[in-house]
């Protein structure tokens, strides 16, 4: 608990409680004053005007006003009525008194009225008896209530006197001792205080600079030296050039291999700040473009083609932030980046080679692809001759493996063009219902085959397209021959070409068995086959969608719902 709500609470509860004691004191000594008030108003005069009434009895013979004065003070008692039976005393009284007032001689009367006023008399002491043992009463409960009140108020006065200094002092003082330790240069001194005070926020305070400060006495100058030339000589031999800057962007470490290719000097480069060099070196201005701010602790790649080496070089470019914890703090700084440039020339040799090796021998296989094709069509032909089923089965069956045999050349072409970057994009502003049309018709064969409608709608707003038409509906029909294979027989298979934001939308909806959501993320990738698939296939054809498509500046996707089919879609420029 704060120190701050401690005081609060405490003289709070103290405030409160002298309050409730003046309350009830005053509470009390008004209950005394009624009480005792009910008997000086009531009781006393109904006393006192009984004796100026026996008195005047007393005088009827010797002083003719006696009997106003008896009647004056019986109508005053007959106004102060108070107590039980008071009432028919007076009202005795007065009777007796208009007897009297006929015969004022007569002693048995003023026997009886001397009577009365005694019985009423007597009444009122004893109202004055009861009502003096109320307000004693009064006086008692006031007594132990106020005594129980006050010794509350001492108890708790007493705890905050006995507590409240020491919960204040103490900390301070061994706070005290715990800094002249440190003065002491005895920096292992820790201060450690229990609960979420001010002074346990203090003592944390305290500890963290205590554990800097004995970082820094145990530390040696040389041995920092000595570490840091360790690490200088271990990236300095690196065979990667390798460049870091401070976190105001200026070059803080260049090493050898840096240098060579950046073709500047270690005098030129050290301290500058990074957009200075960037200015004045076109490969510094690479290097340098993605790191114009911290990428909050992320590390990122990115390729370079660099002139190095007297040959045209290919570098992977690392950035990674360098955060820092400090000794006793929790939240990480930012202290700089570091550059690093992995030399990938030669797996970029490779992966050109590759693709010039898939490209000749895709390109040598259409040739004796296409032979097999006309040696097929003329065994076919009844001209040459005539077959048996066995025969023609062998024929219908080496005709499919052909055909497969040129779509697979075809996908490993395309995939050689793309990789060498020799892909060429007409983009023209082209008919949009040709291209769906051919699509359409080179798989109406497939279709058929497994009895699957082909169902197109076109928007009217929609004629035409900005696009390579040949590659665009190279595309759809890819699209629409794996809804076909992966289609249920009987089924059907919407083709749709509509606007949407400014950009013309074609999509293709089947109604299979869909793709599961894991599988989601790689089913443009390469050579990649949803597992389980029982169709054939390279795994190429959404790959080489995905780069016709980016390539004409569009966007392709696909969602699925697992069991009740696909759709695929990509976006176009629209030709205005």
């Amino acid at each position: 608990m704060k120190i701050k709500t401690k005081l609060t609470l405490g003289i709070g509860t103290l405030f409160l409680m002298v309050f409730l004691l003046a309350a009830l004191s005053g509470w009390y000594i008004n209950q005394l004053k009624q009480d005792t008030g009910s008997i000086l108003t009531a009781n006393y005069n109904t006393l006192l005007y009984s004796r100026n009434m026996l008195l005047s009895l007393e005088e009827f013979a010797q002083d003719d006003r006696a009997i106003l004065r008896f009647q004056e003070n019986l109508e005053k008692q007959q106004g102060n009525v108070t107590e039980i039976g008071e009432r028919e005393t007076t009202a005795d009284i007065a009777a007796h008194f208009k007897r009297l007032q006929e015969n004022l001689a007569d002693e048995a009367l003023k026997s009886s009225i001397r009577k009365d006023i005694t019985g009423l008399m007597q009444l009122n002491m004893d109202a004055i008896s009861r009502k003096s043992g109320v307000a004693d009463q009064t006086a008692e409960d006031a007594i132990i209530i106020i005594a129980v009140a006050g010794t509350l108020c001492f108890v708790i006065a007493f705890t905050l006197l006995i507590n409240m200094p020491s919960n204040i002092a103490d900390p301070i003082t061994k706070l005290t001792d715990s800094i002249k330790q440190i003065a002491a240069q005895n920096y292992r001194e820790r201060v450690h205080f229990q609960g979420r005070n001010e002074f346990a926020d203090l003592a944390s305070s305290f500890n963290s600079m205590a554990e800097k400060l004995e970082e820094y006495s145990e530390s040696r100058l040389d041995d920092i030296l000595q570490g840091k030339k360790r690490i200088e000589a271990l990236v300095e031999n690196m065979h990667d050039p390798v460049i870091i800057v401070d976190e105001k962007r200026n070059i803080i470490f260049v090493n050898e291999q840096a240098l060579r290719i950046t073709g500047l000097s270690e005098a030129a480069v050290l301290g500058q700040y990074v957009g200075d060099l960037a200015m004045g070196n076109d490969l510094l201005r690479d290097i340098f473009k993605d790191i114009a701010s911290p990428s909050e602790g992320q590390q990122f790649t990115s390729n370079l083609k660099i002139y190095a080496d007297g040959r045209q070089s290919y570098f992977e470019k690392e950035v990674i932030d360098i955060n820092i914890v400090p000794t006793g703090e929790k939240e990480a700084n930012y202290i700089g980046q570091v550059i690093m440039l992995k030399n990938i020339t030669p797996f970029k040799e490779l992966d050109l080679a590759k693709t010039n090796f898939i490209g000749t021998v895709s390109h040598e296989f259409k040739t004796p692809i296409a032979a097999i094709q006309m040696s097929v069509q003329l065994l076919q032909n009844e001209r040459v001759g005539t077959l048996n089923d066995e025969q023609r089965d062998l024929i219908t069956g080496i005709k499919e493996d052909s055909e497969r045999l040129l779509s697979i050349t075809g996908e490993l072409l395309n995939i050689a063009q793309v990789d060498s970057g020799a892909i060429q994009l007409n983009l023209h502003e082209s008919e949009v219902t040709p291209i769906v049309e051919y699509a359409v018709k080179a798989n109406r064969v497939a279709a058929e085959q497994k009895q699957i409608l082909l169902e197109v709608a076109i928007a009217q707003d929609v004629d035409t397209v900005f696009a390579d038409n040949e590659k665009t509906a190279w595309v759809l029909t890819n699209f629409i021959s794996n809804a076909i294979r992966y289609s249920h027989e009987h089924s059907s298979i919407e083709i749709g070409v509509s606007k949407e934001k400014g950009r013309i939308l074609f999509e293709v909806k089947d109604h299979g068995q869909g793709i599961e959501p894991k599988y989601m993320d790689r089913i443009f990738e390469r050579y990649f086959r949803v597992p389980g698939s029982r169709t054939g296939g390279t795994g190429l054809g959404l790959s080489i969608s995905k780069e016709f498509i980016e390539g004409q500046g569009g966007e392709i996707a696909v969602e699925s719902d697992f069991g009740s089919g696909s759709r695929f879609f990509f976006y176009l420029k629209h030709s205005s």
